[in-house]
């Protein structure tokens, strides 16, 4: 039995690509999602990017890669009710709206960065 699993940087692009057309409750669900996979991988930010610059980005469109940056910039550029919302979902950890929104607007910011910030 073989089970494929997204690297975190294609689990990323796809919940960004995909954010406008969530119902909201499931854009909250991402954004929670996104935080989380930044934090557990926030130890090597640099070898997201990597998959990024090396491997995802240029497997895509220019128009789509540009679109992932344009979303992860404009969806994390301040605390919106979504970013809210996701922040009160775990129930078994209390995390501040700003928390989340500072922490993707830089992982985020670094992972997709064109050139490796290392």
């Amino acid at each position: 039995m073989c089970l494929l699993v997204p690297n975190p940087m294609t689990f990323l692009v796809q919940k960004l690509l995909i954010h406008s057309d969530r119902p909201p409750d499931k854009k909250a669900q991402d954004v929670l999602y996104i935080h989380d996979t930044l934090e557990l991988f926030g130890a090597s930010l640099d070898e997201i990017q990597r998959l990024w610059i090396d491997a995802v980005r240029p497997a895509m469109p220019t128009k789509t890669a540009g679109r992932v940056e344009v979303i992860a910039r404009d969806l994390f550029a301040q605390v919106t009710d979504t970013i809210r919302q996701a922040a009160r979902i775990p129930q078994d950890r209390r995390l501040a709206p700003e928390n989340v929104q500072r922490a993707c607007e830089y992982g985020l910011g670094e992972v997709l960065a064109n050139e490796p910030t290392s």
